[in-house]
């Protein structure tokens, strides 16, 4: 069978060659028809009249060959020719112009149900991170509800596009045109002031127009793009209503254009050459979000440094052509300024043109991409002030094979681009200063660990985590877990005097706390802290100060990104100071779960209440122009909220109030408050009690830092009461009907005394009345809510009552079961 199937391939292959050979003599020989005719002629001949049958089949057989062998000849030709064009497309600094309908054709099909959600996702978190620090001065805050790019992609290669040669660089030039109308970007914005309100705006429509560049790097793993210029931008904004107290649906004067100022800005920076973006094509995808990472950085040397050329004349390479002498300045005293985000740090200031500074820094990431700026000064002797001589950048992006990407400007606008196959791999890099005629920078980097968002990280031992890597995570969004944070230790930390007192702040979500103050430049605290657990990318803020007479004084802060801790695995950091010159703190980072919890609220008591005691504050800031304040405290649980009594002209309240709050797990603030009679009440600090994990019926007594505040601190008693049901079935031993009656008899004494109050024209009495009516209102709405949980488990009561009499009823169980 396979013998015989064989010689049918062979056949067919042979009666196909026979047609095109067939096909091709038609082409090439079209008088062959006529011949047809001849023939029958020739046979007639030879049939009848004399024989051709020695010398025609001899003529046939040598006109079929050459005609094969023409054949084969074409072929060869057309096969050399394809491999010609091919060499030549490929050494040719520029290809010819191709255009690109099959591309647009492409993007118009797979537009609606996978570019457009998949970019739309994307974006939109870009786009939310980049409002949070970007506002309008009319705008006080802006939060981002949907985000929709429409039905229409945009254009690519309307006019063609063509490859180009820069030095060893490909080059790709594609037009970009992007108009479009029926996209949908909902932002939700709170006013400032004078507008106040809030208003919704609606991006529309948008119109990018410019040149991309495309350039593949490290042997096709990636893909830088940038446009060529500034691309020509327009939005399209309208207004909307954005509730009770909102703006009408007129335009805010100055949002569209502050839109587009934003959209160019960043594109400028980030996506405008030579500042290139990159796209990596990894072989392999884990799958996995970096949110962090830990890099080392080692400023080796520069060359070629001196102050005409770093300062401007020639250009780079008449420079480059010209002598060594021109490189010559002895004098030349320079320091490099490192740059991350908002982490700096200096070498020392080296001698000469070809200064060695080999200073090493520990650095971290808060992304999974980052920005290394190298700032370059010259210290002149004798002068306070540095001067700025010129800059170059490293940018970082992680891979999703767990590898990282460094690419910089090169020489000429080219590129440099280095692959780091594993975290620990050193990579060096020689980078030219830009916007200069000479200098190079020489930098070693060493990608120390990635951390991701389900907990796992790889580090230069290669060790993934303690979970699976395709597990499911253990970071939970709703808590239910703490955050044990211990702050060890701390190096290098020092003001300006180059003596300090440190002490440290933790702040995370409102919860805020202190460590004690040392007295070294090295401190060992070794303090602990707990915190509810938060989502949403929440970070860990801290803010570290100098004790001082006259004020303390910040010598840094820095953030933490606390995403994806891992129950049972204890991140041991030394996190870099931020706005300072020097300064490290090493803090241990630990995720806790409670026992008995499914999320925050679960951890109440149903049975049980929470007995607040407000005692004092301290050292509050005054609010008044005659440096005092009358503070009151107002305390909210849940959808609860109450408050405590006035206390005039002081910055030292003493209040010894006790409220009471039905344990249901809710988050406890409070708010400290100026009370003022005709203007509104201002903010003096605000605080978070953490209670959950209190004992039963065990007080914890505390001093509370204040937040967003300089300074204050307040005194409070917190007591988880659990008690029997039988000594204490609802919140209040007073009977309810009394209850009722001593509000309403309250109330009517005060409304008496308002009367009467007004009739004497006594303001200062007027502004106690008022105080104590917000806390009759505040008591009247707590009663509210009593007779509700009351209700319910009067309810509920009657409910079990009548199941227990169905049950021991036999006949009732007996209808029930007839029916």
């Amino acid at each position: 069978m396979p013998a015989q199937m064989s010689r049918r391939k062979v056949r067919g292959l042979s009666v196909e060659d026979a047609v095109e050979f067939f096909n091709y003599v038609m082409e090439e020989k079209p008088f062959l028809p006529f011949l047809i005719p001849l023939v029958l002629f020739a046979w007639g001949i030879e049939r009848w009249v004399f024989s051709f049958s020695n010398w025609v089949p001899l003529a046939v057989a040598v006109w079929a060959t050459i005609q094969y062998g023409n054949y084969q000849r074409r072929i060869l030709v057309e096969d050399l020719n394809k491999k010609w064009k091919r060499v030549i497309l490929n050494t040719s600094p520029i290809t010819p112009l191709e255009h690109c309908e099959w591309l647009n054709r492409l993007l118009i099909e797979t537009w609606p149900n996978y570019m457009n959600p998949k970019l739309s996702m994307r974006f939109s978190s870009i786009v939310e991170k980049r409002l949070k620090h970007r506002k309008s001065r009319l705008i006080e805050r802006v939060e981002l509800l949907e985000f929709s790019l429409g039905s229409s992609p945009p254009s690519l290669g309307l006019h063609g596009t063509r490859w180009s040669t820069s030095g060893d660089q490909r080059i790709m030039r594609l037009g970009f045109d992007w108009d479009t109308n029926d996209m949908s970007i909902l932002l939700l914005a709170k006013l400032a002031k004078p507008f106040m309100g809030t208003a919704r705006i609606v991006i529309n429509s948008l119109h990018i127009k410019g040149d991309l560049l495309l350039m593949p790097v490290l042997n096709g793993k990636a893909i830088l793009y940038t446009f060529l210029s500034v691309p020509e931008v327009r939005i399209g904004v309208a207004f909307g209503s954005g509730g009770s107290q909102s703006l009408p649906a007129t335009e805010l004067p100055g949002v569209s254009s502050w839109l587009v100022k934003l959209f160019s800005d960043t594109l400028v920076k980030t996506m405008v050459e030579p500042r290139r973006r990159c796209h990596t094509m990894p072989a392999v995808n884990l799958r996995k979000k970096a949110v962090g990472g830990i890099i080392y950085v080692t400023v080796i040397s520069a060359s070629k440094l001196s102050r005409n050329g770093l300062r401007g004349s020639p250009s780079r390479r008449q420079f480059d052509k010209n002598s060594e002498e021109q490189f010559v300045d002895k004098d030349l005293q320079t320091f490099v300024e490192v740059e991350l985000e908002e982490l700096t740090r200096k070498t020392r200031v080296s001698l000469g043109s070809n200064p060695n500074w080999n200073s090493k820094f520990n650095m971290v990431l808060h992304e999974e991409t980052g920005n290394l700026r190298f700032h370059l000064y010259e210290c002149t002797p004798n002068n306070v002030k540095y001067d700025y001589l010129a800059s170059c950048e490293i940018k970082i992006k992680y891979v999703e094979d767990d590898s990282t990407i460094f690419w910089a400007i090169g020489p000429d606008s080219g590129v440099i681009a280095k692959h780091a196959e594993f975290c620990g791999k050193e990579v060096e890099l020689v980078v030219p200063f830009e916007g200069v005629n000479s200098g190079e920078l020489t930098v070693k980097l060493v990608l120390k660990e990635w951390q991701f968002s389900d907990g796992s990280h790889v580090d230069n031992s290669l060790v993934s985590s303690r979970r699976s890597l395709f597990g499911s995570s253990n970071f939970l969004p709703i808590t239910g877990r703490k955050v044990n944070i211990t702050v060890l230790e701390g190096k290098d930390l020092k003001d300006r005097s180059g003596k300090c007192d440190p002490y440290v702040k933790l702040q995370y979500g409102k919860s805020l706390q202190r460590t004690s103050t040392a007295h070294a430049l090295s401190p060992v605290w070794n303090q602990k802290f707990e915190f509810d657990e938060i989502g949403d990318g929440e970070y860990l803020m801290i803010k570290c100060y100098n004790e001082d007479t006259f004020g303390d004084d910040s010598i840094g802060s820095a953030r933490v990104n606390l995403e994806g801790l891992v129950e049972g695995s204890i991140r041991d950091v030394w996190i870099p100071l931020e706005k300072v010159n020097s300064g490290e703190l090493r803090l241990q980072i630990e995720a806790v779960r409670v026992e008995g919890s499914e999320g925050s609220r679960a951890a109440g008591s149903n049975n049980g209440w929470i007995e607040l005691a407000l005692i004092e504050a301290k050292d509050l800031i005054a609010a008044d122009l005659r440096g005092t304040s009358d503070p009151y405290v107002r305390v909210q649980y849940g959808n609860l909220k109450k408050r405590t009594k006035v206390m005039f002209k002081t910055l030292n309240p003493h209040w010894n109030q006790t409220l009471e709050f039905p344990d249901d797990g809710s988050p406890l603030l409070l708010h400290v408050k100026d009370h003022n009679a005709l203007l509104p009440t201002s903010s003096i600090g605000d605080c978070v009690v953490e209670y959950q994990r209190l004992p039963p019926n065990q007080m914890s007594d505390k001093w509370i830092p204040l937040q967003g505040v300089k300074r204050g601190e307040i005194h409070i008693q917190v007591t988880r009461r659990v008690p029997e049901l039988e000594k204490r079935s609802s919140l209040d031993s007073e009977p309810s009907i009394n209850k009722a009656h001593k509000i309403s008899s309250e109330m009517k004494q005060m409304m008496m005394k308002f009367q009467s109050l007004i009739e004497d024209g006594n303001l200062e009495g007027l502004s106690t009345a008022m105080s104590e009516l917000e806390a009759l209102e505040d008591t009247q709405e707590e009663y509210m809510v009593q007779l509700e949980t009351e209700q319910t488990l009067l309810l509920n009561k009657i409910k079990e009552l009548g199941r227990e009499i169905f049950n021991s009823s036999p006949s009732l169980s007996r209808r029930s079961s007839g029916i």
